[in-house]
């Protein structure tokens, strides 16, 4: 009975208790020590976390001074449960990148306000500081550009959120290179969109790009912009990227509602055939649409040439042409072509 009470004892005494509040153990590792005392042959050390120092618990011997925590500090200054004191990351597709504070309007109405105490005489002059405080963020004119070509790249780029996030990434560099000084928010953000896409090998093509962005006119002077925009910005930001068939290849056989197989036979064509120089000139995402074209005859799945190119983007005389050269490709290979 003695030892037990002795070990249950010694338990306590090296509990290592937060100094905030109870139950809350701390997640501080400073201690090193894992070899007995020196001194008196113990394991049993013991930290001072105000000094910085690990003495042993039996004779007192300091054998560590000025420790250095390289952990995070998890003290909890509150009564929750959760005790990060971190906020969200920073992100890019944000203006301020999402670094300044919010007075939300959840929380100054309806049940938000009741919670924080806040009464119906009052409710108008906590708007009247939430108006206030929106409009304090876009006092210049370069927040409000940002704001506005952000909110461009998040709801027409319909990238993914990494992509998103580069598309940004980009503007802000056009932006601090002076290329939006003269042009249109819409286009450049587009522009940058387009880049983002293309350096990710997952590209798009530039009239679904105008499209999203309501830069197609009867004209056509939208996509004409877009274009030397794009270039503009490719040469500023040194991005240049070639782009190849094959990085269209998945997403034409995503919007054409193809099988597998088709994709894997459309790969196994391009390899066959795409170091000819018979290629040289043709737009990528023709190129692409006449391996899918090809390989959804060959595996079974046939497409007609106007579903094919209402995805890809070029005439059915180009489909045709580029047809030609493909089977002329492949006879020469020792396949022969399959209707």
């Amino acid at each position: 009975m003695v030892e037990e009470r002795t070990e249950t004892e010694s338990k306590k005494q090296n509990t290592r208790k937060s100094p905030i509040g109870e139950g809350r153990p701390s997640q501080r590792r400073t201690v090193g020590q894992t070899t007995p005392c020196t001194e008196c042959g113990e394991t049993e050390w013991d930290e001072d976390e105000i000094r910085g120092e690990t003495v042993c618990a039996a004779c007192g011997t300091v054998v560590e001074e000025n420790a250095i925590d390289p952990g995070a500090e998890w003290t909890n200054y509150s009564d929750g449960a959760d005790r990060s004191r971190v906020g969200a990351p920073t992100r890019e597709s944000l203006s301020d990148k999402g670094l300044n504070t919010t007075i939300a309007r959840s929380d100054i109405s309806g049940a938000g306000a009741a919670r924080h105490g806040i009464k119906g005489s009052n409710a108008k002059h906590w708007r009247r500081r939430a108006l206030i405080d929106e409009r304090s963020k876009t006092r210049s004119s370069r927040a409000r550009n940002l704001t506005k070509a952000m909110q461009f790249i998040r709801d027409r780029g319909n990238l993914p959120p990494a992509l998103v996030e580069e598309a940004a990434r980009l503007y802000r560099h056009a932006a601090e290179q002076g290329i939006v000084t003269g042009r249109s928010i819409r286009g450049v953000s587009a522009a940058c969109v387009y880049i983002a896409a293309r350096q990710a090998r997952l590209p798009r093509k530039i009239e679904e790009i105008a499209e999203n962005f309501d830069m197609i006119d009867d004209e056509g002077m939208g996509e004409k912009e877009l274009k030397r925009t794009i270039r503009l910005v490719a040469r500023k930001l040194n991005a240049h990227h070639v782009t190849g068939p094959s990085e269209y290849l998945d997403k034409f056989h995503s919007d054409l509602g193809l099988p597998a197989p088709v994709l894997g036979e459309a790969n196994y064509l391009w390899g066959r055939v795409g170091e000819s120089m018979e290629w040289q000139g043709k737009k990528p995402a023709g190129v692409a649409g006449v391996m899918l074209y090809k390989a959804a005859q060959n595996r079974g799945h046939p497409r007609t040439q106007k579903e094919v190119c209402d995805v890809v983007g070029v005439s059915e005389v180009t489909l045709r042409g580029l047809l030609r050269i493909l089977e002329a490709l492949l006879t020469q290979l020792g396949e022969a072509p399959s209707n």
